[in-house]
């Protein structure tokens, strides 16, 4: 697995993990139950976790839904 992003952004989290479900990329949140038990204060951000190698794809249609700022340089 390859981290493509990483943010405290709840909504931004919903967002992603929509469109990779929607396009069937593999993927997975780190770290939301650790996030969660330190009580959102944004010392640990939720990391998403994608396929290796479906990583361009999800870099590609992340970027097509005008989030590609938001992407960890890979």
């Amino acid at each position: 697995m390859v981290e493509i992003l990483r943010t405290n952004d709840l909504v931004l989290i919903t967002v992603i993990e929509s469109i990779l479900k929607a396009e069937r990329v593999a993927y997975f949140v780190a770290d939301q139950n650790m996030a969660a038990a330190e009580g959102s204060l944004g010392f640990l951000p939720r990391r998403i976790l994608v396929d290796a190698q479906q990583e361009g794809r999800a870099r590609r249609l992340i970027v097509e839904a005008g989030l590609g700022k938001e992407l960890l340089n890979g």
